[in-house]
Order: C-alpha cells, then sequence, then structure tokens
C-alpha cells in the first residue's frame, strides 16, 4: 500500500496554531501517513516582502511540531536555488518519495487564483489538490474548467474550521510589544522571545 503524504507550504513567518490545527484536519482527513511542512525560501509572490530569515523559521517550525509525530519539516525548497515553485517543489518529493501518493494541500484562495499559478495543468497532474475552505472566500469545483479542464476531478475538499489567524497578524502584535499566547505553541513563542523576532 502506497504511502500517503500530504504537502502543506508556506512563509510560516511564524507558524501559529491555526497553521497545526488544520494541519491535523488534513492528516485524518486525508488519512496521510505524513505530513510535510515546506517553508519557502523564495516564494515569487512574496519576495518584496521581509521575511525571518530562514534559519529561524525552519527552527520556528520544528519547534511548532515537535510533539507530532505525524508531522514533518521539509527542507525541499530551502536546499535548492529559486525561484521556487509549487509544481518543481512536488516532482522534487515525488522523486523523494516514490510510489507515495502526493496530496497539496491548498487555501481556497490560492485554488481561485490556480490558474495564473507556474504550469498549473502539469502541478494538478502530479497530486490530488486538498483544498481548505477561508473565510470570505467563495469557489467552486468547476470554475476552472474551461482553462484547466479536469481540474475539479483532481480536487478534494477537506472539512476543517474557519480559523482566521495569519502569521501577519501574529508578527503585528509581536511588533506593538502584545502578547501572542494561544496563537502560537509555547515551544514557539519561547524560541521567539529568545531571539528577539518581530520585535518593533
Amino acid at each position: 500500500m502506497s504511502q500517503r503524504l500530504g504537502i502543506l507550504g508556506g512563509t510560516f513567518d511564524p507558524p501559529h496554531v491555526g497553521h497545526l490545527i488544520l494541519g491535523e484536519y488534513a492528516a485524518d482527513a486525508l488519512q496521510l501517513d505524513r505530513l510535510l511542512f515546506v517553508p519557502a525560501a523564495d516564494p515569487p509572490h512574496k519576495r518584496d516582502e521581509i521575511h525571518t530569515p530562514i534559519e529561524h523559521r525552519l527552527a520556528l517550525l520544528a519547534a511548532a511540531m515537535e510533539d507530532n509525530p505525524r508531522f514533518a519539516l521539509s527542507r525541499v525548497d530551502v536546499d535548492r536555488p529559486g525561484p521556487h515553485y509549487s509544481v518543481d517543489m512536488i516532482h522534487l518529493l515525488r522523486d523523494q518519495n516514490p510510489g507515495a501518493e502526493l496530496f497539496f494541500i491548498m487555501g481556497a484562495d490560492s485554488l481561485v487564483s490556480f490558474p495564473s499559478w507556474n504550469r498549473p495543468l502539469e502541478l494538478m497532474r502530479a497530486c490530488t489538490l486538498a483544498v481548505m475552505r477561508r473565510p470570505g472566500t467563495s469557489f467552486s469545483l468547476d470554475m476552472h474548467e474551461t482553462v484547466l479542464p479536469g481540474l475539479a476531478e483532481r480536487i478534494t475538499i477537506i472539512d476543517a474550521p474557519l480559523i482566521d489567524i495569519s502569521s501577519t497578524h501574529v508578527a503585528e502584535r509581536l511588533a506593538r510589544g502584545l502578547s501572542i499566547r494561544y496563537l502560537v505553541t509555547d515551544p514557539v513563542r519561547a524560541y521567539i522571545e529568545e531571539h528577539h523576532l518581530f520585535s518593533g
């Protein structure tokens, strides 16, 4: 029986409890053997934004998931030159995990913009797109059928809570000297405090 491998990418700047809750729901809904958190080293759509150095984001993710045996950290985007497109990352993970069934986890907002991604047809044929609903985003499975025929058949919907927490919100509270207790795990909060990250 092939391994079921989930892929959850993002900047994780910083990782918060919403990432972990959605990851756990996805792991259950998709019956995953492992869920890989893949921090983006050079996201093409966010190049103009300032990010915490990747070494700190890797350490923060490791701290966030340390007590969940189904969660794993992947450096697949970190250890290769950019630009970093999801389709290339999926091909690399397929090479690293031969025979595995891959599930690319995305928010509904990402599905809405999916036709504008780099080589979307190639990406959807290489994995199953596991879509999570997002607050304020409406979509339908067949919304892109005219430009990407067969896409609806490559999508599975994950029933998960609508969690309206963002890394931007966490970072803004830190910059203002406000508490982030319960927004991140205690190990993540301890690491942020120890290394004076996101200070105003």
